[in-house]
Order: C-alpha cells, then structure tokens, then sequence
C-alpha cells in the first residue's frame, strides 16, 4: 500500500515493535537472546485428574494463553475425553478460565493444577450429550439445509494412500491425451468406521416434569448398545445415571445393583453397560488417526466450501440413513424453548468494536472475537436468506409488491437486491439495485477493516440463490423509528433522493476520518432548492443516530467515483447499434483508487526531491567561494528527508462528480470542473495503463497466468479492473500465450452472460421446478450437439399446483438462449460473440459446465457427461439410465412412476442433463468480515525481518502471524491457508524443507475445504477439470515433475514428463521461444541419460539455434548450449565410428548379427522412444551419474572437454520464471 512509502509509521513497524517475548520487545541487539526467551516462555504445566491421582496430564503452555484454551488442550486429550463440565483449581483456589495463565498467582514452571468436576446445568448437559454422541460416532449424518451435500469434503486422503501405495516408476505414468475424468473430483469411498454404540438419542420421557427438575433432573436418554441392550439414562446436576423408566413405564429413580451404574461422564456410562465399548471405541479412535487431523475437523469459523460434482445418491458417501436423534438435535443445541439461537446481533457487533485494543493480547482477544462473530452471523444470515427465497418467512409489509418486502428474522432484516420501490429507476432499476448491493457490502467491509474509532456499520450479508438476491442486514436501533413532523429520517447524507439533504455536525468528524482513509474529497452538495452544503462523504452515503447513541454509516456503495468514460462510450454505442449497458452503477474500483494515490505519492515525491536538489544546488553556487562548502554538501544531503513534509501531500476524488449535481456560482462552477476533470483522467488510467499493463504482465509472466473465472476475477479486481473491461482484454490479446487468456476470458463472459439470463428465469419460478429449468437450460447452453431440440421435462401434477407460475424457460432453445447469451455479453462486456457465429461450438463443455455451476451454486451429480453425439458405451449408459430409457427399469417402475409427482418418464430423446443430475443448489454468499489486521502485520514484519537478515526475528515473528491466524481465525479458514501457503514458500527460500512441506500439506488441505501428487498427477487431472489441456502454468508443473523422476533416477520416465513440457510449451508460447530453448536443453540431457545419444543431439541442436537467433552468439546461455552440442556430436560421432567398426569384425568372422538400432535414430518422437523401448529393460538405469557422463563423453578414446558438467546445469533461463 502507498502508506507504507510515507515518513510514518508503517503496520510492519508496528509488528516488529509489538512482538514480545515474556513481555521484552525484541529489536536487533538480543537477537543472539531470541531463542533462550522462547524457551523460557513456555514452561510445563501437570494437570492431575479426579478419581485417579495416578493419571496426569502434561502439557506445555504459554503464559499469554488463557485458561480457557487450556481448557480445550484438555478436552482434546485422550485420557480427558470424558470432561466437559469442569473448572480447574491452583492451591485450593479457584481459576477464572477468562484469565491468561500469567496472570494466576504462583502457577509457573512444573505447577500442578487439579480438574475438579462441576455439577451440570442443562445446558451444559446438552452440550455434553452431543459431544459424547460425536466422539463415540454415534452422531450419524446430518441433514443441512445450508452446506449442502459433503461440504468441506478434502480428497487428501484418498490421493496420500494412492501414492503410498505405488513406486516411482508406477507414479510416473500418466496419460497425458486422456480427456478429463470428473472421478478426480470426488472422494473415495472408503470401509465404514467401527460401531461403538447403536444409538444414542432422547427419551420420549423428556422434557422432565416440574417437580423432577426442582430435583435437579436435565434430560433423559435413551441408549441401546452393540449386544441389544436398552438403557433409560437421568440426567443429572450430579451426573449420569441408569434409572427404571421403559419405554411404557416413567421411574426416574436409579436401577438398583447389579445395574446400578453412575458416573459423572455419559462416556463412563457407555463403558460400564457395553462390555464391547471399550475395545470398539479403541478401534474408532485408531480408525479417526489415520486420517489427516486438518481433514476432519469441524469448521467453525468458515462457511465449507460445498463440491460442484457430488456421487451419486446410492453412494455410500452420499447414503441417507435413519437416525431418530437427527431431529432432536435443533432440541439438544437449542434448549426446550429455542432460546439459545436468538442473539442481538447488532448489540454484539457494536460491543465487539468497543472492546479495548491497546495491547497485543488485547487485539488478538478482540479480533477473534469479531471473527467468531461474523462466522456465526453470516451463517444466521444465509440460512434465513434461504428461508426468505423459499417463502418461508412472513413479510413485514405483506400488501407490497414481491420485490419490495422486507422480512425480518432470527433478529436479521432481510430484503431484496432489487429495485422494488424505485429508488434505483434513473440509475438502472434492477440492474443497478442490483450491483448496489454487491458494492454496498464490498464498502462495510472495507469500513469494518479500517475500524475507525465512534463510527459503527451493520454487519452486512449479501446471498445469491435461485436468481434472488437477498441482503441481510443486523437490526440498527432506530432504523423503523417514526420521526416527528418535519424531522428528517436520516441525520447525513441525502434524505428522498437528493431533494433533501442533511448535514448533522455530529457526523462530521468520522466521516472525514473515513474520507480520508477512502480517498474522497470533502466537496459541496446542492438540495433542490439550490442550497449548499459541504459534505465529507457521497451524497448517497448515508449517516444515521441510532437510539443506542451511535453514529451508522449505511449505503456505502458509491465510495468511489463513476466511470464516466464507460458511461459516455455506452451512450454513443445505444445510438449506433442499440447496445446500451444495463445500468449507471459503473463506479470505479477502490483499488484503482489506491494505485493512482501510489503513482501520485511517487510522482509528488520525485518533484519534492528534485526542486530541493535544484535550490541546493542554487544555494552551493552562490556559496561557493565561501570556505566550509564541502562540509554543507555532506549536510544538504543528510537533511533532504526530512525537508520533505508528507503532510503536505493530498490526492482525493470527489465520487459525486458527473452524478447530476448542479453548482450555483462560476467559482462552484470551476470547482466542479476540476473535480471531473480528475475523475476523468482516472477512467483514462484504468483503460490506457491498468488494462494494457495487465495484459502485459501476463505474457511477460510478470503474473501467474489465470486457472479458471473465479482467479481471473481476483487477479483483474486487485489490478482495479472492473470485470466490465473482458472486452477490451480480449481486444489486446495477441500471439499463443495471450490467446488462451482471450479464450478464458471468453469462457467467464459466456458463464457470467448465462448467470444472468438463468437468473432471470429462476427468480420467480417455485421451487419445485427450479431442477428442471436448470437442467433445461444447461442442455440448451452445452448439450446442444447431443440433442439439438432439447424438451423441458415439466411434471403435470407440480405444474397444476402453480397455476400462476412463468414457465417460460420451457420455451428456451439453444438458439434463443445463443442470442440472449450475445445480447448480455455484447451489452455487458462490450464482447461481440454474435460476430463469430459458431462461437458455441469452440467451447471447452466441462469447464464452462464448472464456472457456471460455481456461479449459480449449483451441485450435480457426476457422470461422464455427454455433450457432443459420439458414440460411448458407458455414457450412453448413464444417460440411458438417468432418462429412464431402459426397458427392464421401465416395466419395474412404471406404476410407481406414473404415480409419483417427484419422477417424470422422458418419452423424448435422451438429453446431456436431466432434473435428477441438479442434486442440489447452495447459496452464494459475500460477507462483510475484515481481516485480521495483528496477524497481517506480523507476517509482514517477519519477511522485512528476513529480507533485512534478521533471520531469527523474522522467523519468530512468522510463527507467531501463523499462531495468531490460527487463534484469530480457527484452523479451518481460507486465511489461514494463504498464511500457511506463504509460510511454506518463505521456509523453501530459507532452505528449509521438511518445514515448507508441513506447512505446504496444510494449506493444499484448508484451501480444498474452505475456498474449493501422484500429487502432481492428482494436480494435472485437477487441471484439466478446472481448465482443460495445455495452461500455460502446466509447462512449470511438468518440468518440476520431470526434475524430480530425475533426482531419483529414473531417467526414461523423466525424459517422457521433459517431452510432453517442449509438446505443451511449443504449442501454447511457440516453438522458436526462448521457453521451448530452455526445456529443449533439459529434454537433450534426459535423452542423454536415456541412452538415446542421436535424439539428445537433435534436441541440442534444435535448443542452440534458438538461443543464437534470440540472445546472440555471445550469450551465456547459447555458449553453454553450443558447448554441449559439441560434446554431444563428438560422442555421437564415436558411437556411429565404434558400432561401425563392431559390425566390420563380424562380417569379417562371418558373423551376420542385425546392427545396432541407435534409439531416436529415426525420430526423436515420444512414440519412437516407447517403440524402442521395448527393446531394453524396462527397470531404471543402475548407473551412477558419473558412470552414465562417461558414457554420454564417449569411452577412452575421444580427446578430454574441456568442462565437465552435470546433467542439472543449464541456461540460465528457466521455464519457471519464464512461462
């Protein structure tokens, strides 16, 4: 960021000074100190448990950990399983588990402290039932109308036990031309965990009558264990216990002995019934450590990312199986009354931001609790957004048209992003309300990030689901408030449009805080009357009082100005061919914002400097003849920072300019001018440098190149690049590499026009028919060569249930939907798709299939999908199977079918998609949560450290960002896996590598759960899916596959992954690139250690001449390739002079032995080098690397080079930096 270049103090500074160890800061001087502190931080701590003195727990601490995570260390524990209602106690007193360890008088190094069980609430009780449930696997699958199907599902598993499972030669094959298999997608099924315990669920005894709970009676429970026991449990203050009810007699009293079991812990209770318990509960835990920890941990703190592709329903994965306890759980989470659930959002979130940050426990403490907070509101949010799409929520204004209802639920105001009551008519209608609402929670999240003090924003949730767009937003106090006559509703910013305006003095101070921070420029406001008025903020931003007497901050989607150019541009375009944009809501983006403030900064910082230059220089020649001039040049120089007073710079914009405002006087006028001038030379930036720059940077490999829609968006969005803009990106690309980028970036403008045209037809339409319009549509979009007239299957019995229902997506066909699709890509995105007519048919089907499926949350069952008419057997079984063309499935159901209004018999042709393959639609979601701004800082203060040599500090102050995120955020969350990625990258640098890995299989783990080899083979299949053959970025993937198959040896394997690099390489940068010479290079010296000398020379020769074409003859790179292309001709020539001197011997002797077939002699192919290879041994190559250099340098008769080398060594240019 730009701030970080002015003369003050930066977040990295902030890091390095506020990491402490044992309360010292650490700086430069105790860096020897640094690992002796470490150790005397943490000190061991001895926890002894009740019932037996001899177990104890020993576990390290930290004296900034609080009790309470102590507490979750002892949970975790296996020989503390049973505990969950306990506090601790220290020399007979007892500790708060809200204080940190430091804090507890005497608890040091070698401290025992005792766990003394508590007596339970019913609450507590229920929180234990349901721990104990998960614990011993009796807590079955749950039905989650959120997630969706196998959410947060990791394939880590499944891919670490296929690679142990082979060698390196079996790893190393790999079809390269196999089309993609969606089956890389989906998990594997794996043997079922083993049973503990048949059920554990409520009694229908419960809730305990009025005078058994003044007894201190909580729940009862029902248990049958794996012999066909039934037991009736009492829940008690005191315990667990089996009591005498039956199912048809209430006694809650205890059994009397032999069975008169108790125990404090429900899992005492199952040992103590179930002889089988134990062992099968030792078994489960056996079980569960296989697998990855990071795998099978529940979220807490992140919405799982739910799988486009899921299995099949009869999947055991996917099976469906009866649990009564399933539906009491709302019960045993929520309490009898549904009470637990019910928060005060907007008072949480208020007294969240009121917590005190002045010291680092401070922040830590506070932002994981603003972060725990936002997880668990955005989910109340999204599942009551879901109830509000389905219908299920009543209206607060029932009289209203559809669009302009309000709801109001689980204490979350709901409502539509559409332009119900017209506020939005002049800017665009639905369109622009729309897009109004995705800024608007884009701008709470950049407030709530800047977290300036006295200035508070609701908690803000938009959700996409089925075509509605729904916003959720916390209740702020005295939003519903009738005013008083005369009294506006709104205290800042604009009232009723912009006829009313009011300017409350009291907003003043943080808005220009916020103003500041956001790059607005304080400027006038006229009323329609024509009266000024001076406000910090847009017009449209609005300030409100709320009456708990704090200052809101609503409508924040206009903190940037609007691209004028884009506007103008469209209106000339509505003129000439009719195309005109959706809307008026094209604001600029606040990256583009920040990027000109930086270039701004730099070009205001290198004036300063060179007019102080300049005056010194003025004063040196006028004091020249004086004595002591060289002396004042030593301090002119010193002294030139700090004559430069960054206070005295200021870029802003003003984001009302060319929104309709009118200027009163010629000097309001003037300034209004000014202010659009600006603006305007903005818009110039982003289409004249930010645009063509991008484009740039990705052929130069300056950026990685993008792997599907989602990265291309992030990569444009942090450039501040409108997605607008795919159009002119197109324009700009030229030549092999940029072409696959206008190929991606045609493929998002397809998916994003079909995302819209979809919502359109979904956005009204009942439930109940959503899989059928989807699926109709998907086949018209991608199932068009399969069935060129594709038949909405509509169900008779739900289409007479909606009578009123618009069922015009049954009318769709692939041509009209083609030319709806041109129409929003031509209106939208400026992309002429009705220019090339047959634009439709170059589409990559499985990976448009994905981005639109991503899109529209849509999850589908996977199959091997069939989108064009050639013929395959097992697809055409599939479908067959799925449109219920088989006879046999026929004659079995067809009453059952006839009868059921969930099933439809398709009489027509097969189709690529039918209702049954849309399994399931999950919400889109877009929060409003910050991040973490002490762990940000910290993990940039450990790479200053680094990069300025203070390794140690700079390692410390890494794992300590990496602890804070994991504090912060939970283990599961996307942060942490880009704090896990980076970590990994930065430990590779410093070589160390065991580490890197660690951290590198934790973050493939988190970001596969929360944002959605062997390992490399697992990657390449992964690719294809995502993109298909041939990314740019795969060229990096297989020579790193091939380098690593030649570390360990297995030369012929390697040089295959080397081949197929130079194939994708040739094809997507060009055969005479400097790429395709680097791997040239390498492939020659793989052909070398094959044995395949004439084909090595081939490629070598091949290699110099790009370089010397290219770089020159003086090149480094082209003399180390012009050096073993003579090594390599010398020792082909030696082998052809030794074989023909051999074959002269025998004809001599007699002796009619076939030559020696020189591999490679006819070809240097792939297929040539297989073929040939039949002919040796397939095992790899026991030789010694020095052994096979003697036999590429020829054998003792040759003269000597002049150079060994090793095979490794190379140009200078590697694929890696250059692709």
């Amino acid at each position: 960021m730009a701030e970080k270049q002015e003369p003050q103090d930066t977040p990295v500074a902030a890091a390095v000074e506020e990491k402490t160890v044992n309360g010292q800061p650490i700086t430069e001087g105790n860096d020897e100190g640094t690992e002796e502190d470490v150790a005397e931080a943490l000190f061991p701590l001895t926890i002894s448990l009740p019932h037996d003195d001899s177990i104890k727990i020993h576990i390290v601490v930290s004296p900034q950990e609080q009790i309470h995570e102590l507490r979750q260390s002892v949970i975790e524990h296996p020989d503390a399983f049973q505990y969950s209602c306990f506090h601790f106690e220290h020399e007979g007193e007892r500790i708060n588990d809200f204080v940190q360890i430091s804090d507890v008088k005497g608890l040091g190094p070698e401290a025992e402290i005792r766990l003394v069980e508590d007596p339970y609430t019913e609450k507590e009780a229920r929180i234990h039932v349901i721990r104990i449930r998960d614990l011993v696997g009796a807590a079955g699958d749950r039905t989650d109308t959120l997630h969706g199907i196998l959410p947060g599902v990791s394939l880590f598993d499944s891919v670490a036990v296929e690679a142990k499972d082979v060698d390196n030669v079996q790893a190393s094959t790999y079809d390269f031309d196999a089309p993609a298999k969606t089956s890389a997608l989906l998990p594997k099924e794996e043997e079922p965990a083993p049973r503990t315990i048949k059920s554990v669920s409520l009694s229908p005894w419960n809730p305990p009558p009025y005078h058994l709970r003044q007894k201190g009676h909580l729940l009862y429970l029902l248990i049958t264990t794996n012999e066909g026991e039934q037991y009736q449990i009492t829940s008690h203050v005191g315990g667990f216990y089996v009591n005498k009810s039956s199912n048809s007699k209430f006694d809650p009293s205890p059994r009397a002995a032999p069975k008169a079991y108790s125990a404090h812990s429900l899992l005492t209770i199952l040992r103590q019934i179930s002889p089988s318990f134990p062992d099968s509960f030792e078994a489960l835990l056996q079980f569960n450590n296989r697998r990855e920890p990071l795998a099978t941990f529940q979220m807490t703190n992140a919405i799982p990312v739910a799988p486009w592709l899921v299995p099949s329903q009869s999947s055991p994965l996917c099976a469906h199986s009866s649990d009564v306890t399933r539906t009491q759980e709302g019960y045993l989470i929520a309490g009898v009354d549904n009470t637990d659930t019910l928060r005060d959002w907007n008072e949480e979130f208020q007294a969240a931001r009121e917590l005190p940050k002045e010291t680092v426990q401070d922040r830590v403490f506070r932002e994981r609790f603003i972060s725990k907070l936002f997880a668990d509101y955005t989910d109340a949010a999204a599942r009551g957004a879901i109830l509000v799409a389905r219908g299920e929520v009543t209206p607060l204004n029932p009289t209203e048209g559809r669009d302009a209802q309000i709801f109001v639920y689980n204490n979350v105001f709901f409502s539509f992003g559409a332009d119900g009551v017209g506020t939005f008519t002049s800017e665009g209608g639905d369109d622009a309300a729309r897009v109004a609402t995705g800024k608007d929670v884009n701008g709470v999240r950049i407030v709530n990030q800047l977290d300036i003090d006295g200035l508070y924003s609701p908690a803000t949730v938009v959700v996409d689901y089925l075509g509605k767009r729904i916003v959720g937003q916390t209740v702020v106090p005295g939003i519903f408030k009738q005013r008083e006559p005369g009294e506006n509703s709104i205290d800042y910013g604009a009232v009723e449009g912009k006829d009313v305006i009011a300017a409350d003095e009291r907003f003043a101070a943080p808005f220009e805080k916020l103003s500041q921070a956001l790059r607005v420029k304080k400027h006038p406001v006229w009323d329609k009357d024509g009266k000024r008025f001076d406000l910090e903020a847009s017009v449209e931003t609005k300030g409100l009082m709320g009456t708990d007497g704090r200052k809101y901050v609503l409508d924040l989607y206009r903190i940037t100005p609007l691209d004028i150019l884009w506007l103008e541009e469209n209106d000339v375009d509505a003129e000439e061919d009719g195309v005109r944009y959706p809307h008026r809501m094209t604001v600029l983006r606040p990256e583009l914002v920040e990027t000109l403030r930086t270039l701004k900064w730099s070009e205001w910082i290198n004036a300063e400097i060179a007019r102080i230059k300049e005056r010194s220089a003025k004063e040196k020649s006028e004091n020249k003849e004086l004595e002591g001039s060289n002396a004042k040049k030593d301090t002119d120089d010193t002294e030139m920072e700090e004559k430069i007073d960054g206070s005295n710079f200021s870029f802003s914009l003003n984001p009302d300019a060319f929104s309709g405002l009118v200027p009163q006087t010629a000097e309001e006028k003037k300034e209004m001018a000014a202010d659009e001038e600006d603006v305007r030379n903005a818009c110039k930036h982003l289409r004249d440098v930010a645009v063509p720059d991008f484009v740039n940077d990705i052929q130069s490999s300056s950026l990685p190149f993008p792997m599907d829609g989602s990265s291309l968006a992030k990569m444009m969005h942090k450039r501040g690049i409108n997605m607008r803009y795919l159009g002119k990106i197109i324009s700009l690309c030229e030549g092999p590499r940029l072409l696959r980028l206008r190929d991606l970036c045609l493929q998002e403008t397809i998916a994003r026009a079909f995302k819209h045209v979809a919502s359109k037809y979904l956005r009204y339409l009942p439930m109940p028919l959503t899989s059928t319009c989807i699926a109709h549509l998907l086949n018209c979009l991608l199932g068009s060569a399969f069935n060129s007239k594709p038949v909405a299957g509509i169900d008779e019995s739900l289409k007479s249930l909606y009578p009123e229902a618009d069922l015009s997506f049954a009318d769709v066909s692939p041509e009209s939907l083609r030319k709806e699709i041109e129409m929003q890509s031509a209106q939208r995105f400026k992309v002429p798709l009705a220019m090339s007519p047959s634009w439709y048919t170059q589409i990559k089907h499985l990976q448009l299939l994905r981005e639109v499926s991503l899109k529209l949350g849509l999850q589908l069952q996977a199959k091997d999908f069939q989108f064009t008419s050639e013929p395959s057997s097992t697809v055409e079984k599939v479908t067959e199977r799925a449109n219920g063309e088989g006879e046999k499935s026929k004659r079995k159901k067809k009453k059952a079918r006839d009868n059921s209004p969930s099933s439809v018999a398709s009489a027509t042709a097969p189709s690529t998609f039918n209702a049954d393959d849309i399994v399931n639609v999950v919400p889109i979601i877009k929060d409003s949560a910050p991040k973490s701004s002490i762990s940000e800082e910290a993990l940039e203060g450990g790479r200053h450290s680094i990069i300025q040599g203070n390794r140690k500090i700079g390692q410390e102050l890494l794992l300590e960002s990496l602890t804070l995120h994991e504090q912060i955020y939970g283990i599961l969350h996307s942060e942490v896996a880009r704090a896990y990625s980076s970590l990994a990258q930065i430990y590779y640098q410093l070589e160390e590598k065991e580490a890197a890995v660690d951290l590198a299989r934790k973050a493939i783990i988190v970001s596969e759960r929360t944002i959605a080899l062997t390992y490399v083979k697992h990657a390449l299949d992964l690719w294809k899916v995502i993109y298909g053959p041939d990314h740019p970025d795969s060229i990096t993937t297989l020579n790193n596959a091939a380098v690593m198959l030649q570390h360990m040896q297995s030369y012929h394997e390697s040089r295959m992954w080397f081949e197929q690099a130079v194939a994708v390489c040739e094809r997507v940068i060009g055969p005479e690139s400097l790429q395709a010479a680097s791997l040239l290079f390498q492939l020659a010296q793989a052909l070398a250690l094959d044995s395949e000398p004439k084909a090595a020379l081939s490629k070598m020769r091949d290699s110099y001449n790009i370089f010397l074409h290219e770089l020159g003859p003086e090149n480094n790179n082209t003399k180390e390739a012009e050096l073993w292309l003579d090594q390599l001709t010398q020792n082909a020539v030696a082998i052809a002079k030794r074989d023909k001197d051999a074959q002269a011997r025998r004809l001599r002797a007699g002796i009619k032995f076939p030559p020696r077939h020189l591999a490679g002699s006819t070809s240097p192919s792939t297929a040539t080098a297989v073929l040939n290879d039949k002919q040796k041994p397939t095992k790899p190559d026991a030789r010694s690397i020095d052994d096979l250099l003697k036999f590429i340098e020829g054998s003792s008769a040759q003269k000597k080079t002049t150079k060994k080398r090793t095979t490794r060594a190379g140009p200078k240019t590697r694929v890696g930096a250059a692709s």
